[in-house]
């Protein structure tokens, strides 16, 4: 009785994990054609962020001195505290990079330093790309960055050095 028990048993987890890999590998096969489209899409736009944006906001800079525009984690950093959600965030990027003017500057302290980012013959159409990649991932970091953010923002983003201070018009 205890054998034919312990038979019956083991026939069963055996029946259940065929059934559990089968349809793990059903699903598999559809979440690889999903991460292979996610992935040419997410390597499009990480080529247009390259090609468009690293020229300016280079991550390859030794410090922070020999940079001509902030790094572009700094920018999504500055742009989530006031778009949390995707859309906003797009948008909001989006309508920057096209116009870019004084009044509408988020990073006061970047534009104090830098000035206001020259208007480029930028496609709407990539600039949304870059945008939705910035939001959807991870940006590269220059190695000074972390250092340089808790310095210039010992308080939070937003306190730091730059706040209240006269920008550049040029």
């Amino acid at each position: 009785m205890i054998k034919n028990s312990f038979i019956l048993i083991v026939l069963i987890f055996s029946f259940i994990s065929c059934k559990f890999s089968k349809d793990e590998s059903n699903i598999s096969k559809n979440e690889v054609i999903k991460l292979d489209n996610l992935d040419k899409i997410n390597n499009e736009r990480l080529l247009l962020l390259q090609q468009k944006c690293y020229a300016c906001h280079s991550v390859t800079a030794t410090s922070h001195d020999h940079i001509i525009a902030p790094p572009m984690v700094a920018i999504k950093r500055r742009y989530l505290v006031f778009y949390k959600n995707k859309e906003e965030f797009v948008n909001a990027m989006t309508k920057w990079a096209l116009d870019p003017k004084l009044e509408n500057a988020l990073m006061r302290g970047a534009v104090k330093q830098f000035n206001v980012m020259p208007k480029q013959p930028f496609n709407k159409d990539e600039i949304v790309k870059i945008a939705e990649y910035m939001y959807d991932n991870e940006l590269e970091k220059p190695a000074w960055f972390e250092d340089h953010f808790n310095e210039e923002h010992p308080e939070g983003m937003g306190n730091g050095k730059g706040k209240g201070r006269k920008l550049k018009t040029n």
